[in-house]
């Protein structure tokens, strides 16, 4: 594939498929520079411009890396980044959106992409003791600075979505959305349409249960996040392959595999929506683009949301305290 197709998120143009980077430096094992690069140079390659990263993945580590992996390339991509974690892994979770840490926040990852501008700036999570009047306010002034050209919020609320946009226009929320975390559906997502606002779902594979790849949780490393949360544990796991199973059996009728066929059900969602699936695999990448080209028929979207009907889906999708950043 050598030409992908774009879609707009507000008034931002992009590739209909961006590429979520932040298991290129933590959460998910051992990690290997020089291949995420290679991985990087490949997307962008293939018509991928829209990359993703936040100052907390690797703790700034994955800033420098995709600054590395563009540089002599900035025009062809549209960088994102998120700011909000103030904590390093292991330590409390601390969230700040105070005007302060927004523009030391994004000094720093100005810094660590080695880039004048960034393209996309999120809130990763919603600060609750800080108005999220003030924290937008301070983002408009970056954006009036020249230091970032669109804005964006991450596992916010529809209220929440709605005074912020009422202080600078918002062009994407980044939630989870895949077929067995559909919770934006009721509520969030049509505020989203109502104020113009794309939507880019992250872990739009399941963190890659949806393709079959994953039969238990022995084999991940020892610091794979997805060992501490809840819809990998025992009793839960099995439940969620079976339904795994019957992706698998539909995919195989299609032609195509798990988790193409569940990429294509996010796409199928609507124009504007753009998954981030994240890899570090050039091999995973491609099979992942390639979703683009899928189509489903109204009877073959049924019998995928028949399948992963939310009331199977067994377990939450973060243990209680992550729980509470979501949706703020």
């Amino acid at each position: 594939m050598s030409d992908v197709p774009t879609r707009d998120l507000g008034e931002l143009t992009v590739s209909a498929q961006g590429l979520g980077c932040m298991g290129m430096s933590h959460g998910y094992g051992a990690t290997d520079d020089d291949r995420s690069i290679d991985t990087l140079h490949r997307a962008l390659d293939l018509g991928v411009t829209l990359l993703d990263t936040a100052d907390f993945y690797g703790f700034g580590h994955n800033e420098e890396l995709i600054g590395r992996a563009v540089a002599g390339r900035r025009d062809e991509v549209v960088l994102a980044t998120k700011f909000g974690f103030a904590n390093r892994l292991g330590e409390p979770t601390r969230i700040r959106g105070d005007a302060a840490y927004v523009r030391q926040a994004c000094e720093a990852s100005l810094r660590r992409l080695g880039v004048a501008h960034i393209d996309l700036y999120y809130q990763h999570r919603v600060d609750p003791e800080v108005p999220i009047e003030e924290t937008v306010g301070a983002m408009a002034d970056l954006v009036r600075a020249g230091k970032v050209r669109h804005l964006g919020l991450s596992e916010a609320s529809a209220a929440t979505l709605r005074r912020a946009h009422a202080v600078h226009p918002i062009a994407a929320l980044q939630s989870e959305w895949s077929l067995w975390t559909r919770d934006l559906e009721a509520e969030i997502a049509p505020v989203c349409r109502a104020l113009g606002i794309g939507l880019v779902p992250f872990s739009p594979l399941g963190r890659g249960f949806l393709t079959g790849r994953y039969s238990s949780v022995e084999g991940m490393a020892d610091n794979d996040v997805r060992r501490g949360q809840p819809r990998f544990a025992d009793g839960n796991l099995e439940r969620n392959l079976a339904i795994v199973a019957q992706l698998e059996e539909l995919a195989r009728a299609k032609g195509v595999t798990a988790g193409q066929l569940a990429l294509a059900w996010v796409q199928s969602r609507g124009d504007d929506v753009v998954p981030i699936p994240g890899t570090r695999r050039q091999r995973n990448l491609e099979e992942n683009l390639a979703a683009l080209t899928v189509e489903l028929s109204a009877e073959e979207l049924a019998a995928i949301e028949s399948a992963a009907a939310p009331e199977h889906i067994a377990g939450d999708r973060y243990d209680a305290t992550s729980l509470t950043f979501v949706n703020g």
